[in-house]
């Protein structure tokens, strides 16, 4: 059986050592869906929800949380990161907003954590500015699609 790489040798939980790893460009892309009321996508799209701006302050949440992973999963590593985008694709046919969350570092451990963490908190965000007017709001299929840099390489999801 593999050795568990977040616990040491007692079963104790630990940050991994990445000191020998050499720094490498990394990038990973998550995604994630929100679904709500046509009635409520409508007023989102037309910039009617009463606590403002929704897409520009869900924006602006993820990228604050791609920054702020370390201090929201155990064991994270604290990066720097490079870059961080979050895009929306409106589709007006399924009330729904699909988040797509980029984030980019050069350094010895991946950022997967960061664009999960980036396209939930941009989902949140927008479910909490919108939940006052429809309660049905889902979050929906938050998931690593993309990802590169480091010993695995290029992976694929979708």
């Amino acid at each position: 059986m593999k050795k568990l790489t977040h616990l040491d040798e007692t079963g104790r939980p630990r940050m991994v050592d990445v000191t020998g790893k050499p720094d490498t460009h990394r990038r990973a892309v998550a995604k994630g869906l929100v679904r709500m009321q046509p009635a409520t996508f409508s007023r989102l799209q037309d910039g009617q929800i009463a606590k403002g701006d929704v897409l520009t302050v869900a924006q602006l949440a993820g990228i604050t949380a791609a920054k702020k992973t370390p201090d929201l999963i155990p064991l994270c590593h604290p990066i720097l990161i490079d870059s961080v985008g979050i895009e929306f694709n409106l589709d007006e046919e399924n009330s729904t907003v699909e988040i797509t969350a980029t984030v980019e570092s050069t350094g010895k451990t991946g950022v997967e954590m960061e664009a999960l963490t980036a396209a939930a908190v941009t989902a949140l965000t927008i479910y909490d500015m919108c939940k006052a007017i429809d309660r049905g709001i889902r979050i929906e299929n938050i998931r690593l699609i993309k990802k590169s840099g480091g010993k695995s390489g290029d992976i694929t999801l979708e």
